[in-house]
């Protein structure tokens, strides 16, 4: 499959190296790994083998390459800096757990990094572009938006619920991560985004959830991951998040994983783009967040 140009980064991506793994990956992230897993492990000593394999298996979770795509047209700035970003919105409740680990220093564990999401609502709509996809609900422009800091670990949860779909695009969720920010009045200022990406989901997983209430509620046509303009088919390098049921219902919610490596030397501006054909468009409304949100716009952290 061949991505849609107007998604992927461009020249202002700069010295750009991201890396993304799984479970696999996530265990790495505790181990001591070291900058000779970038070299080639092939050796002609039969002894070495076994060590080689080894280096090769954790080089492979730790540096899988994957596609740097823009932030799309729906993002903004001034993330609310909070554990829990689905506010009042109905859906499936799903837990996330990210671990950064920084390729610029041997691949440990990327601490204080802030990790914001975005995404849609289970009718399509983004906070601050809501009537895009045809639904009318009020707009706080912020919705579904926000993020939260990194441990020691390089881990971080993040709550939200399982997001609907527009046309013209899979099930998806946007990522930007940022370092050396400045975190006031429940929000950020300064630093800059090493890290921009989307991350993807199991697809008999989401058809189950989307033939849930209310997400059924949501009758504009879907687009399947495999017709995605986005998503490669690499799986895990792809952003393809690792999830599980919390229960033995859809509705008891999901938790999803994944490891994403950054270069912290590296800057990346992100990028708008077009929004696609028949996705959501409009303009944030007056109040949503920007770079300077204040205290009132920002509220309390939701945890």
């Amino acid at each position: 499959m061949t991505d849609n140009p107007k998604h992927k980064a461009g020249s202002t991506i700069s010295r750009r190296r991201v890396v993304v793994g799984g479970s696999a990956a996530a265990a790495v992230a505790g181990l001591a790994v070291t900058g000779a897993a970038f070299a080639d492990t092939t050796t002609s000593e039969k002894t070495t083998a076994d060590a080689t394999a080894t280096a090769t298996s954790t080089s492979d979770a730790c540096y899988t390459l994957t596609a740097e795509v823009t932030e799309g047209p729906y993002s903004l700035d001034g993330a609310l800096v909070r554990r829990n970003i689905s506010e009042d919105k109905p859906g499936v409740e799903i837990k996330y757990t990210f671990t950064v680990l920084d390729v610029a220093n041997d691949c440990e564990p990327l601490n204080n990094a802030l990790v914001e999401l975005w995404h849609c609502d289970h009718l399509g709509e983004y906070s601050g572009f809501v009537g895009g996809n045809g639904h009318t609900e009020d707009d706080n422009g912020t919705f579904l938006r926000g993020g939260y800091v990194t441990d020691s670990d390089g881990k971080v949860h993040i709550t939200s619920i399982w997001p609907g779909h527009y046309v013209s695009r899979a099930v998806h969720v946007h990522m930007r991560v940022h370092i050396g920010q400045t975190l006031e009045d429940g929000t950020y200022s300064g630093g800059t985004i090493c890290h921009t990406g989307q991350l993807f989901f199991d697809p008999d997983i989401n058809a189950t959830v989307q033939a849930l209430s209310p997400y059924s509620e949501n009758t504009t046509e879907e687009t399947l991951l495999a017709d995605d303009s986005v998503y490669d088919d690499a799986g895990v390098s792809s952003g393809l998040l690792t999830i599980k049921a919390k229960g033995k219902k859809a509705k008891n919610g999901y938790t999803a994983c994944i490891t994403v490596g950054v270069d912290s030397t590296a800057t990346s501006t992100g990028g708008g783009g077009t929004p696609p054909s028949g996705g959501p468009t409009g303009e944030p409304p007056s109040g949503a967040p920007t770079d300077t949100a204040s205290a009132s716009a920002s509220a309390s952290e939701s945890s």
